[in-house]
């Protein structure tokens, strides 16, 4: 099944769990809003939304489940976090222990699951409104960024915010930032315009999760909160557990992308 005929999240879902989908999924069921993953121990899970809470740009919180429950009742109901989502990573202290396509073998009756807003929700509204997202048209995971930014503490929890890059043309950029503003709940408007050397990045033909793109001569580097922020949490911080999706990989919820906009 190609991109354009994957109508809704549902169809992605199941391509994903019939292992016909294993790539990053920007541009996969336009028009349905897509999550960033986090499984936690209960005993982290509060301070975990705590975090989030203090800290909304990179994760706004969609859903949380119930304990032990891999199916997020409210975003998709029937669906099941273990094998829905292309790809995972799972974090043991600190370190990337292993990155897997099913969860089905590690899951166990004390995990929390919170769904964050990804900005892979808000493209499709980019696109036609004709601003160019570059990752798309290359066929690339987007890239991401370890910032100099710090992330509000919370518990167990601090670290550096992550962001996402896209290259937008000059002319463009108050259009992006006026249309991904409209998201909140999926990173909403940049978090940075400009100079990436400001927000701590040295170079972007290497970012630390994801691919480089193209940057294009009159274009500007444009800077959005990551739900990616939770990994670099976990890498400073070194929780005992810590289940998240593969960079760009995400889980593709039945929520509408205009659902989540506000007016």
């Amino acid at each position: 099944m190609e991109i354009a005929r994957v109508t809704t999240g549902g169809e992605a879902r199941t391509m994903v769990r019939q292992g016909k989908w294993r790539k990053p999924t920007a541009g996969l069921a336009p028009g349905y809003a897509q999550a960033n993953l986090v499984v936690l121990p209960r005993e982290l899970a509060y301070d975990f939304l705590l975090f989030a809470q203090r800290n909304p740009k990179p994760c706004p919180v969609i859903e949380v489940t119930e304990t032990g429950s891999p199916e997020p009742k409210l975003s998709a109901a029937g669906a099941d976090l273990r094998t829905d989502i292309p790809r995972y990573r799972i974090y043991r202290k600190g370190g990337l222990d292993q990155e897997v396509m099913d969860l089905r073998d590690v899951w166990t009756p004390d995990l929390v699951a919170f769904l964050l807003g990804c900005s892979f929700s808000f493209e499709t509204a980019l696109l036609k409104a004709g601003v160019p997202v570059r990752h798309i048209e290359e066929g690339k995971n987007v890239s991401m960024f370890i910032s100099s930014i710090a992330c509000a503490p919370a518990g167990a929890f601090a670290g550096p915010l992550v962001v996402s890059m896209r290259p937008i043309p000059a002319p463009l950029v108050a259009k992006a930032v006026q249309i991904s503003g409209r998201f909140p709940a999926v990173h909403g408007a940049p978090v940075h315009v400009g100079d990436p050397a400001a927000i701590g990045i040295r170079d972007l033909g290497k970012p630390d999760f994801g691919d480089p793109v193209t940057i294009r001569a009159g274009e500007i580097p444009v800077f959005w909160a990551c739900g990616v922020t939770p990994q670099a949490v976990a890498m400073q911080t070194k929780p005992s557990l810590m289940i998240t999706h593969a960079p760009g990989h995400m889980f593709v919820t039945d929520l509408r992308d205009e659902a989540l906009a506000v007016f």
